[in-house]
């Protein structure tokens, strides 16, 4: 079977890795891909969100199967697009419908659809420039501090957690005047909830799921979690604290209301779900959904996955995802973010990468790179691989243990370099037996 996945991050190239090791895919296509996705596919030079290139991609090409990696195109509509098509219908989507997708695309939807289905999360506010006064009277029912969501994708950046009264009536002023555009036109506020965070993700073919392995991401630029939020500076799989008995909550409370109630709502939805949760007290809530994998999470995820995704996949496509067996591998990995000098601020694309040939125990995701081509050298080696986003290179290692597996992707992390390198040194510091920070050289 051809398969055409969409996307070009790091969890792009972790699908991208898992996909081609299928003796199921002949041909795997990425658009628009990167450095690491062509390693193991063809880079197609095609927006996940053109969706007549990629139509016409399909056909000519013969695909049998797409994958949607980002969240852009499914909340625009790729799913629907298909199936609306007389050409496409036939050809299997993994990612929900357009409606599906509104669990990540507006958060007053996520929030309102739990509280119809009782899926235990914080309480809440969805406030307009109607309601305004409203909104400000629930800042002051709380107490610091103050949690503000963008309702719309405003590119992981709409989430404002302020410690002050009068800014955050000042930021819900500012958001509510397009400080994030369209995106903030609603603002959803919450209650602030005190706890450890971890990423659930279940795969369903909108009736039967899977519960994929669970992770734990790190979203501050800073060691000890400071300073700005970004899209994430690492990874861990498992999680010690989402213990079978956590996981029972969570199947019961969250998981299977949230399937059954999208069935029951006659949503389609037929692909993976993320579930962002926060452990307070040993009681999960929900604090948001995603309608696809997290990035760097997937980086985790994927590589303990032992069974054959693609299988896992068409069971989705099916609609016998029950018939299909998951195994999973108990080692633990560790993801480490590279990111350019700078990030999640302006920083400079274009520097070379070098040491790469230096992994040789552990695997490495691209997240923003690109091949250059170097004038003067010959052809069979004139490309230099640069640094072309943020989030440059996922370093991904095994370990029997949790520090095992951190020592080794710091020491790939290490080994690895480009003008302005920077990683976090303190992955998965919250998670030592004696729950001490750790950091590593």
């Amino acid at each position: 079977m051809n398969i055409l996945l969409l996307g070009a991050g790091g969890r792009e190239h972790a699908l991208a890795w898992k996909l081609a090791q299928s003796p199921q895919t002949d041909y795997l296509f990425i658009a628009p891909g990167n450095a690491g996705t062509a390693t193991v596919g063809v880079n197609v030079p095609i927006a996940a969100t053109d969706f007549e290139a990629v139509k016409n991609f399909v056909l000519t090409n013969e695909i049998g199967m797409v994958v949607v990696g980002p969240e852009d195109p499914l909340v625009q509509g790729i799913y629907d697009f298909f199936k609306n098509d007389a050409a496409l219908k036939a050809i299997p989507v993994i990612g929900p419908s357009k409606h599906g997708a509104q669990l990540e695309g507006s958060k007053d939807f996520a929030k309102a659809f739990m509280m119809r289905h009782n899926i235990p999360t914080a309480h809440y506010l969805s406030v307009t420039a109607k309601n305004l006064s409203e909104g400000i009277a629930f800042l002051k029912s709380q107490k610091a501090p103050y949690v503000l969501k963008a309702d719309g994708l405003a590119a992981g950046k709409g989430v404002l957690i302020i410690n002050n009264l009068d800014e955050a009536i000042r930021e819900l002023e500012a958001m509510l005047n397009g400080s994030f555009g369209k995106a903030s036109e609603t603002v959803v506020l919450e209650e602030f909830l005190a706890g450890i965070e971890c990423s659930v993700f279940v795969l369903t073919d909108g009736t039967h799921y899977k519960i994929l392995p669970v992770a734990k991401d790190y979203k501050r630029i800073g060691e000890g979690d400071t300073g700005l939020n970004t899209g994430g500076m690492g990874a861990v799989s498992p999680v010690p604290f989402a213990d079978k008995a956590f996981m029972h909550k969570v199947e019961e409370r969250i998981v299977i209301p949230t399937v059954e109630g999208l069935k029951s709502e006659n949503i389609d939805y037929k692909g993976f779900i993320f579930i962002g949760l926060i452990n307070v007290n040993g009681e999960p809530l929900v604090i948001e959904y995603n309608c696809r994998l997290g990035d760097p999470e997937t980086e985790v995820v994927l590589p303990r996955i032992q069974s054959d995704l693609v299988d896992l996949l068409q069971g989705v496509a099916h609609g016998n995802l029950a018939e299909k067996e998951l195994r999973i591998d108990p080692r633990t990995v560790v993801t480490v973010m590279l990111v350019s000098g700078g990030y999640p601020g302006n920083y400079a694309k274009g520097k070379p990468i070098t040491g790469l040939e230096n992994v040789k125990t552990g695997l490495l995701f691209h997240a923003g790179t690109r091949q250059e081509e170097i004038a003067g050298q010959a052809c069979n080696d004139n490309h230099q691989i640069v640094t072309n986003g943020g989030r440059v290179i996922a370093v991904s290692s095994y370990g029997d243990t949790l520090e095992a597996a951190l020592n080794q992707s710091f020491a790939n992390a290490n080994s690895i370099t480009f003008e302005g390198k920077y990683y976090r040194k303190d992955i998965g510091f919250d998670l030592t037996k004696k729950n001490e920070r750790t950091k590593h050289p």
